[in-house]
C-alpha cells in the first residue's frame, strides 16, 4: 500500500501545483529552514541484524540520545543512553559503538578544523555499568576502539596515543608530531580534502597492532590567511598547502606493535620517487596489512599486502589508466582474504572479485552503466548489494547479485534516487527514496526481494507546505550538444506563456565526475531557482562532458584540458536554447560556485557573444593556485602541461569580458583561496574592465554563518534582476483565469 501512497503523493503535489499555489517563495523562507527535510541521523545497524540505533534530539529537554528500534516493528525498544542522564556532558553530537556493542564513544563540543576534520571531547559510556569516563582531558581527533573494545587509539597534537580502558592508562606511541611539520596518523590538508579521509591509522583484527601514515610536511610551502575577527589587530591562520607542481608531504607507512612496544617502518618491493598512500586497511589476517600506493600522476594504483611479522610485501593488484584512477572505499575482504574491488577498467565502474593472491576470479557486474555505491557482501547467501545507474544516469537503484555475477535483482521499485542502509545480517534495508516530485521517504524493505515491509518516516508535511507555494515542474530531458546527448533539467515560470520570450538563467557545477542533473528532491538552491522562475526566468541545468555516471570516456575527455570541453558545451547549449521561441537570446546568464564559478567566469569571457551576465562564487581563476592532488589528477603538473593550465584559466581571458560580472569570495577560504579572486580582480582592473565583487570577511569556502547566506543570495538575486531585465508580468487574461481557478 505504501507504493500507492507514493503515487498519490505525486498526483497530489502536481494537482495542487496547478490549483492551490498562492505563496511566493522568498529568500527569507529558504534560509530560515522553512523547506528543511526530516531525516534519520547517525543510523547504525546492530550486530544481531534485528535492531538499529539512531541519534535523536529532544527539543523539550535540549538533550540527545541513542535510541534502539526494532526492524520488524519499527518501534523504539529502548533508550541506550541519554545526555539528560549524564552529569558530565549536556549533549553529544555523535556516537560510535565498540565492536561488541558494549561501549559507546560520545562526542561533544565538536570544533571544526577543515572540511572533514574536527576536535572534540570524547567520553566512553559503558552500557552494562552505565558508567562514563573521559578519554582525554583535551580535545582529541579520531578516537577509535580496538576490535576487542579494550583500548582506544586517538590523535592529539599530531601524535598518536593508546588508552587502555581496563587499566585506565595512556601510552604515547609517536613523539615527533609538530604543527606544520610532522603529523602522525591524521591526514594533512590536501589528503583530507582530496582523498576524503582524516583518520590515517587502523587497528588490526587482533587488537595488538596499529598501522599509520606519517606526514612530514616540513618542506611543503605555507599559505596564510588573515582572520579579521573583532579585535584591534587581525590574526593569521598559517597552514601547509601544496599548490600544483609544488612539494608534497613526505609520507611513510609504519606499524606499531603493542605487545613489544616496537615501531616498524614499512617497506614495499618497489621504488617510488613521488607517491601517495590514499588508503590503508588491515585484512582479515591479523598480520597482513593492505596499502594502496599511487604515483603522483594518479594514473597508476598498486595494492600491496604487507606481512607485519617479517615486513615483507607482495604486490597483489596493479591498475593503470591513460587518464587517472579514482580512489574508493569499496575494498572488502572476505573470510579467505579474497577481496571485492571496484574499477573503471572496462570503461564503466564495476565490481570485481579477486583471490588473495590478486588473481581475477570474476567480474561481477557488467554493462554500459555505473556502480555508484557498494553496500556489502552477505556471506551466508553469497550475495553482493550495490547501487547503480542501470535505470538511467539521473536515477539510482539498489540491486543484489550473486558473487558469481548471476541472479541480479532490482530491489527498489520507484524511479528516482534510492539509497540503502542494510542491517548487519543483510535481512533488511532501510531505503531512502526521493525524486524531483517526492521529498525523502524512509521505508523498511526486505533485502531478499526488495519488497516494502513498512514505512518509517516521510516528508508529506513538507510536500503539503511546498504545494502552497508557486512552483514549477522540473522537466528532465537531454540536449544534443557537440555530438553528445547531455542530461538537462528546465524550470519554467508557473505562468509560462510560449508566446513570450523569457530570460534564461543557467546553473551548473561541471567538475570532473560530478552530477547536477539528478532525479532527486530539492536542494536549497532548487528553491532559489523556483523563486527565480516565479519572477519570470527560465532556469536550466546541463551536465556537460567531463561530468560523471556516463562512462569513463565521457568523464575523462577533459583530461589535460580542464575548462575546454565543459565550457564549449555550456556555450553551445546556451546558443541552442537561445534559438527556442520562448527564450530571449539577448538575456542569457550563468552562475556557479567553486568549479562552477571557474566555469561561469570562462563562459562569460569566452562566450561573450552568448552570455549577458555571470556570477562566480569562490571560483578557481587559475589552476596554478589550486592544490596538487586535485589539479594534477586532471592536468598533470604545470611544469609538464603549462598550456593546459593557462589556456583555460579565466585569469588569462579577462580582455574578452563584455557582459556583467559578479565575483564573490570568502576571505578565510582554506580550499579555493581568496588569492584566486584577488588576482582576477587585478587582471580585470588592469584590462580596464568594469565588474561587481564582494568579499565576505572570515568566511570559508561555504560562505555561511549568521546572516551571510541570506545576504549573499539577496545580492545575487538583485544582480540577476538588474542585468537580465525586469520581472515579467503575466498577460491580463491569464491573471483572470488563474484568479478564477484559485477562487
Amino acid at each position: 500500500m505504501k507504493y500507492l501512497k507514493f503515487s498519490l503523493s505525486v498526483c497530489l503535489f502536481i494537482s495542487l501545483s496547478f490549483t492551490a499555489q498562492t505563496k511566493e517563495i522568498t529568500l527569507e523562507a529558504i534560509w530560515s529552514g522553512a523547506f528543511r527535510t526530516e531525516g534519520m541521523d547517525v543510523l547504525h545497524s546492530m550486530k544481531n541484524g534485528q535492531k538499529y540505533s539512531v541519534l535523536n534530539f529532544d527539543r523539550a529537554t535540549r538533550s540527545t540520545s541513542v535510541d534502539i528500534y526494532d526492524y520488524e516493528t519499527l518501534k523504539k525498544v529502548e533508550t541506550l543512553v541519554s545526555s539528560s542522564n549524564i552529569a558530565e556532558l549536556n549533549y553529544f553530537t555523535d556516537y560510535t559503538f565498540s565492536h561488541d556493542e558494549q561501549k559507546l564513544l560520545l562526542a561533544t563540543e565538536e570544533e571544526s578544523i577543515y572540511r572533514r576534520s574536527s576536535l572534540a571531547y570524547y567520553y566512553v559510556y559503558d552500557i552494562n555499568s552505565k558508567s562514563v569516563s573521559k578519554v582525554a582531558e583535551e580535545k582529541i581527533q579520531e578516537p577509535t576502539f580496538s576490535p576487542d573494545g579494550l583500548k582506544i587509539a586517538y590523535a592529539l597534537n599530531n601524535n598518536l596515543y593508546v588508552k587502555d580502558l581496563i587499566a585506565n592508562t595512556v601510552k604515547q606511541i609517536t613523539f615527533d608530531g609538530e604543527k606544520n611539520k610532522v603529523i602522525n596518523g591524521i591526514t594533512d590538508w590536501v589528503y583530507e580534502e582530496e582523498f576524503a579521509f582524516v583518520r590515517a591509522f587502523d587497528w588490526n583484527k587482533a587488537s595488538n597492532k596499529i598501522a599509520f601514515i606519517r606526514f612530514d610536511e616540513t618542506n611543503v610551502p605555507e599559505f596564510s590567511m588573515d582572520i579579521y575577527g573583532e579585535a584591534l589587530y587581525q590574526t593569521q591562520q598559517v597552514f601547509k598547502y601544496p599548490k600544483a607542481g609544488e612539494k608534497n608531504s613526505d609520507i611513510s607507512l609504519h606499524i606499531y606493535s603493542l605487545s613489544d612496544d616496537k615501531l616498524t617502518d614499512v617497506k614495499v618491493n618497489k621504488s617510488y620517487s613521488d607517491f601517495y598512500i590514499p588508503r590503508i586497511e588491515w585484512t582479515n589476517d591479523a598480520d597482513i596489512l593492505s596499502a594502496q600506493y599511487m604515483n603522483r600522476n594518479q594514473n597508476e594504483l598498486d595494492l600491496w599486502f604487507i606481512n607485519a611479522e617479517d615486513n615483507t610485501s607482495k604486490l597483489v593488484l596493479a591498475e593503470k589508466d591513460k587518464a587517472y584512477i579514482d580512489v574508493t572505499d569499496n575494498l572488502t575482504f572476505l573470510k579467505d582474504n579474497s577481496f571485492i574491488w571496484t574499477s573503471e577498467k572496462d570503461g564503466y565502474n564495476h565490481i570485481y572479485h579477486y583471490s588473495k593472491s590478486g588473481d581475477l576470479k570474476n567480474q561481477i557486474t557488467k554493462g554500459n552503466w555505473e556502480v555508484t555505491n557498494y553496500y556489502g557482501y552477505d556471506e551466508n547467501n553469497n550475495t553482493i548489494f550495490y547501487q547503480s545507474t542501470e535505470n538511467g544516469s539521473i536515477n539510482r537503484d539498489v540491486y543484489s547479485i550473486k558473487l558469481n555475477g548471476r541472479n541480479k535483482k532490482r530491489l527498489t521499485k520507484t524511479d528516482g534516487t534510492n539509497r540503502a542502509s542494510f542491517s548487519a545480517d543483510f535481512s533488511y534495508f532501510i531505503n531512502t527514496f526521493s525524486s524531483a516530485t517526492t521529498p525523502p521517504e524512509y521505508s523498511l524493505n526486505s533485502a531478499a526481494s526488495g519488497n516494502l515491509i513498512k514505512s518509517i518516516k516521510d516528508n508529506d508535511k513538507l510536500a503539503q507546505k511546498v504545494s502552497d507555494f508557486k512552483t514549477s515542474k522540473k522537466e528532465f530531458s537531454t540536449i544534443h550538444v557537440n555530438g553528445n546527448d547531455l542530461n538537462m533539467w528546465m524550470i519554467k515560470p508557473s505562468s509560462f506563456d510560449a508566446s513570450r520570450a523569457y530570460p534564461l538563467f543557467m546553473t551548473q557545477y561541471s567538475g570532473p565526475g560530478s552530477q547536477s542533473v539528478s532525479n532527486s528532491w530539492n536542494g536549497t538552491n532548487d528553491y532559489w531557482y523556483q523563486m527565480l522562475a516565479q519572477q519570470g526566468y527560465v532556469v536550466v541545468c546541463i551536465d556537460g562532458r567531463g561530468t560523471g555516471f556516463k562512462g569513463a570516456e565521457f568523464k575523462k575527455i577533459t583530461q589535460n584540458d580542464l575548462g575546454k570541453y565543459e565550457v564549449e558545451d555550456q556555450i553551445q547549449a546556451a546558443k541552442q536554447l537561445g534559438e527556442l521561441p520562448y527564450i530571449d537570446a539577448s538575456r542569457i546568464g550563468i552562475w556557479g560556485w567553486s568549479y562552477g564559478g571557474f566555469m561561469s567566469s570562462n563562459c562569460l569571457f569566452k562566450g561573450n557573444d552568448v552570455f549577458k551576465m555571470a556570477i562566480a562564487v569562490a571560483p578557481v581563476t587559475s589552476w596554478r593556485f589550486y592544490d596538487t592532488i586535485y589539479t594534477e589528477r586532471y592536468l598533470g603538473t604545470p611544469q609538464n602541461n603549462p598550456d593546459g593550465y593557462d589556456e583555460n584559466s579565466p585569469i588569462n581571458h579577462v580582455e574578452k569580458l563584455k557582459g556583467d560580472f559578479l565575483l564573490v569570495h570568502g576571505t578565510a577560504d582554506d580550499n579555493v583561496h581568496a588569492q584566486n579572486t584577488m588576482r582576477l580582480v587585478e587582471a580585470l582592473v588592469q584590462a580596464d574592465k568594469q565588474f561587481d565583487w564582494a568579499m565576505y570577511p572570515d568566511k570559508n569556502h561555504g560562505i555561511y554563518g549568521g546572516n551571510t547566506r541570506l545576504h549573499l543570495y539577496k545580492k545575487m538575486t538583485s544582480f540577476i534582476n538588474e542585468t537580465l531585465g525586469d520581472r515579467i508580468e503575466q498577460p491580463k487574461e491569464n491573471q483572470e483565469v488563474e484568479s478564477k481557478i484559485k477562487g
